[in-house]
C-alpha cells in the first residue's frame, strides 16, 4: 500500500507560497528561510549547529539519493572514540525544516542506514517536497532570506514569530568544559593545548585538530579564559548575528594583549573582527554551499580557493583598524572572507577549512595556524 501523501505549503512573510509534498515529520514549522548550493552532503548540512533553527531550501533538484548513514532502525548517529559523531557536523538535526524539489525514497548506498524522510522523522523534523526550489531560490537572492513556515495539512498553524532564536549560539554552545586527548605520539616533544571556544563548532574541526596531534580543551561561548592554560586560542563558527556573542568579544579582546596565536573560523572571523574593533552587517542571502570563490589578497599571483561555507553575516571591510587587513576576498560579490592583525599572530576566515569540496583545498591553515602556535611556545 502506497503512504497517503500529506498536501503542505511554505510561506513566506513576503505572502508568498509553494504548495508541495510533506515528507519527514507531518507538523507545520516557522524559522528562517536560507538556501544552500551543495550537490552533496546534506546530512553534514543538515547537523550543522550553524544552521540552528533554519529552514533550509536545497537548490539542488535531487536530494536523498545516498540515504543517511545513522545505525539502522534506530536511525541514531554512529561516534568515533572521541565521542565525535561520524559522518555529521553535530549529534543532532540542527535545522527547523528542509525543503527539496524531489526527494528520493529508495536510496542505495554502501553507508546508507535510513532514508532522508525517515530521519527527520525520527528526529522530529519537517520536511517539503514537490515544489520549484529554482524559483523558491531566485526569490531568496532577489528578496533576502525572510522568515517563513511550512503549514502541513492536519497539523496546528504556528506564526512566523515562533521561529525566531533569540541567541541561538546559546543553544549550541556546551555546557561543560570538556578535553580531548589524542591518541599516539605528540611528535617534536611538547604535546600544543588548544583552547577552542566552541559557539557551534562543527565535529569536523575537532578531527582535524586530533589528527595533528594536538589537545583540545572545548570551553563554552561564554567561558572565562583567566583560568584556562592553552597555547593557542580557536574560535569556531556558529549561529546568527555576532553582535549577540557580546562575552564572546570581550573575552577575545583580553586575549588579544596575552600574544598567543588565534584563528577563528566562520562566526570566529566576525567576532575576531568586532573585538578587533571592527564592525558587521547582515548579508542579503548569505553564502551557504561548497562551491564559494575566494582569492587570497596580497598575493603577487593571487590563488582562487573553492571553499565551503555557511553564514549570513560579514566583516564591514571599511570599519577594520590600520593594524588589520583582509587576507581573503569572495571573488562573487567582493566580500571580505578572512582577516588577519599585521602586529600579531591574530587571524581568521569567513570560509571552512575543515569543511573541504574538493582534496582538503584550505586545510593548509590550520597547519600554518598550528605553526604559529608552536613557535610561540617554543618562545615561552
Amino acid at each position: 500500500m502506497k503512504k497517503r501523501l500529506i498536501p503542505a505549503r511554505l510561506v513566506l512573510e513576503d505572502g508568498s507560497e509553494f504548495p508541495g509534498w510533506s515528507f519527514g515529520k507531518a507538523r507545520s514549522q516557522a524559522g528562517e528561510v536560507v538556501f544552500t548550493t551543495g550537490m552533496t552532503g546534506y546530512p553534514q548540512s543538515l547537523t550543522d549547529p550553524s544552521f540552528r533553527g533554519q529552514i533550509l531550501v536545497s537548490a539542488y533538484p535531487l536530494v536523498g539519493n545516498y540515504g543517511v548513514p545513522v545505525k539502522p532502525k534506530t536511525a541514531e548517529p554512529f561516534f568515533d572514540g572521541y565521542g565525535i559523531p561520524l559522518h555529521f557536523e553535530s549529534s543532532q538535526i540542527q535545522v527547523s525544516a528542509f525543503v527539496v524539489c524531489e526527494v528520493c525514497d529508495e536510496p542505495s548506498h554502501y553507508d546508507n542506514g535510513a532514508s532522508l524522510s525517515t530521519w527527520l522523522e525520527k528526529n522530529n523534523v519537517p520536511g517539503l517536497y514537490g515544489i520549484d526550489t529554482r524559483a523558491l531560490t531566485k526569490r531568496l537572492r532577489e528578496s533576502g532570506v525572510m522568515m517563513g513556515k511550512i503549514l502541513t495539512e492536519g497539523s496546528r498553524d504556528v506564526s512566523l514569530d515562533s521561529g525566531i532564536i533569540p541567541h541561538p549560539v546559546a543553544e549550541v554552545s556546551p555546557a561543560e568544559v570538556k578535553t580531548y586527548s589524542p591518541d599516539g605520539e605528540a611528535g617534536g616533544g611538547k604535546r600544543l593545548r588548544i583552547a577552542l571556544i566552541d559557539c557551534g563548532a562543527k565535529a569536523n574541526i575537532f578531527r582535524c585538530l586530533l589528527r595533528r596531534q594536538v589537545e583540545v580543551i572545548r570551553l563554552p561561548w561564554n567561558h572565562d579564559l583567566s583560568g584556562v592554560e592553552y597555547d593557542g586560542l580557536f574560535l569556531s563558527n556558529g549561529p546568527g548575528d555576532p553582535k549577540a556573542c557580546g562575552r564572546t568579544i570581550a573575552l577575545v579582546r583580553r586575549a588579544f594583549s596575552l600574544g598567543k596565536p588565534i584563528f577563528g573560523i566562520c562566526l570566529g572571523n566576525q567576532i575576531m573582527a568586532l573585538a578587533a574593533g571592527g564592525d558587521t552587517y547582515k548579508l542579503p542571502y548569505g553564502h551557504r554551499g561548497q562551491n564559494q570563490p575566494c582569492i587570497e589578497a596580497g598575493e603577487s599571483s593571487p590563488r582562487c580557493y573553492i571553499t565551503s561555507q555557511n553564514h549570513g553575516y560579514a566583516v564591514r571591510a571599511e570599519s577594520l583598524p590600520k593594524t588589520w587587513e583582509s587576507w581573503f576576498i569572495n571573488a562573487n560579490d567582493g566580500t571580505i572572507e578572512g582577516i588577519r592583525s599585521t602586529q600579531g599572530p591574530f587571524s581568521a576566515v569567513q570560509f571552512h577549512p575543515e569543511g573541504c569540496p574538493g582534496p582538503r583545498d584550505t586545510e593548509f591553515l590550520i597547519d600554518r595556524f598550528l605553526e604559529q602556535v608552536r613557535m610561540s611556545a617554543l618562545n615561552t
